[in-house]
Parts: C-alpha cells; structure tokens; sequence
C-alpha cells in the first residue's frame, strides 16, 4: 500500500471530472492514500473540498511562494479556518521558490513566516516547497520554531548536507521522480542515506514524472516507479519501502489509508 504524499489534485491542468479516473489508476497500482495540495487560497478551498467528499484523500492548504502576493491579514484568517478541519493534515505548500521569483523575495519571506506561525497555533505540520533557497529556508524554519510541529521537504531536491539540518529539525524527505534521473546524483545518494523512518514518496503531479514517463503530464499512479526506484537504492523490497512510507507519514501527520 503506498500513499502520494504531495499531488495537486484541483486546478486547470485536471478536470473535476477527471479527478475519480486518475485516483482509480492509481489504486490499480496499489496506491490508495493521497494528499492534495492547495496553492493559493481558492485551490485550498477546492481542495477541502475534494478531501470531505472523497476517500482516500487529505488536504494540505496555503499559499505557495509563487503566490505569496496575495498573502493578506485577510487570507491568512481565512486560511486559518480552513486549516481547522480534521481532513487537513499539513500547513503548506509553503516556503520559498528564488529560482523563478514569481513573488518578491520579501514578500515570500512574509507569508512564509506567517504560515509557519499558522501551522504552530493549530499545531499541524508543514509541507514545505525550496527551490534555490536552501539557507534561507532553514534559517527562517530555525527562526520560527518550525522543528516544533516538522513537516514535510516536499520533492527534496537538495545535497546530503541541507538533509540533515532539515532532518535535525524534525522534518521528514519526500522523493519525487527525480530519484528515478540518473543524473541526479546528490537526491539518490540522500535517497539512499536517510533514516529509514524519514522518508516519503510522492509525485508532485502533474510536475516531474519519473522515468519511463519523464517529460509527459504526471499523475498519482506514477508515484510506484519513485517508490521502486528509492526500495532499489536502499537494498529493500518494493513492499518494506511502501509499507515503511505510509508508516511514516501516519507518524507525522496521525493519518494513512487504513486508519
């Protein structure tokens, strides 16, 4: 049994009634655990939604870096009450995004800051975005007392180094398709190394298909080949990694298929 720790479920590149057919491949591949992920306020909404009607799925609500613009007083309480519903599980997807800088640094600064803040009152854990802000990103989790509720490095794409600060706080590492680029030597190698008890797998659909789907539209059924993918790097079974996986996020965030 696996679980897709992070998928955007809502939005234009998937239809509503598109949304049954995709979890259904999924299943047929033996995942039958998602959480959705909102990016701005409106796709928080739309993705509460999708977790009271659908089983199988839980939310994580916030404002994304590249949206961080719209972040408000009036967002944030909003947001808040949202976040108050047992179908959410993380804060997020939160943190900083300075390689494409969609939202004035400052401003990602700002909402990020606030989030973490959210997530400390409700005491529910992160999931956390960083893209070309490594320092920063652990500096502000640091500042903030982010090890207080941890949460999720979603789609960890940083070196070995970055991973133990991150894990040092208590946060847990998502893999996504990129374990399966042969090229990226410094996320295998952390795929490899991390404790056992910290690792998840995720898609990130319908971003970073893994291999043999890389380049095409992403989806939660994908999430096996980065899950063999990570079992083959760490010299155990397919069936030990899925079940060690949801086991671990049922350990963050009190939730697995089963439960």
């Amino acid at each position: 049994m696996l679980v897709d720790a992070h998928c955007h479920l809502t939005g234009s590149h998937l239809a509503t009634d598109q949304v049954e057919a995709t979890l259904a491949r999924a299943r047929a591949q033996g995942v039958s655990g998602f959480i959705a992920v909102g990016t701005d306020l409106e796709d928080s909404r739309a993705v509460l939604e999708l977790a009271t009607r659908m089983p199988g799925i839980q939310a994580s609500l916030g404002v994304h870096p590249h949206e961080a613009k719209s972040w408000s007083p009036e967002v944030g309480s909003a947001l808040g009450t949202m976040l108050a519903d047992p179908s959410v599980r993380f804060v997020g997807e939160t943190g900083l995004d300075w390689h494409y800088d969609l939202s004035p640094r400052d401003i990602q600064e700002k909402a990020f800051r606030a989030q973490i803040r959210l997530a400390k009152a409700i005491r529910k854990p992160l999931m956390i975005h960083t893209r070309s802000a490594p320092e920063a990103t652990l500096r502000i989790l640091e500042e903030e007392g982010g090890d207080s509720v941890r949460g999720i490095i979603h789609c960890f794409s940083e070196d070995r180094t970055f991973a133990a600060r991150a894990l040092d706080l208590g946060f847990y590492l998502s893999f996504s398709g990129i374990a399966t680029f042969k090229k990226a030597e410094a996320v295998r190698e952390v795929a490899a190394w991390a404790p056992g008890d910290r690792i998840l797998v995720e898609t990130d659909a319908p971003f970073l298909a893994p291999v043999p789907h890389r380049g095409k539209p992403n989806e939660p059924s994908f999430v096996r080949y980065t899950a063999d993918a990570v079992a083959e790097l760490r010299g155990i079974p397919s069936a030990k990694l899925a079940e060690m996986t949801t086991r671990n996020l049922e350990a963050l965030c009190g939730w697995a298929p089963s439960s």
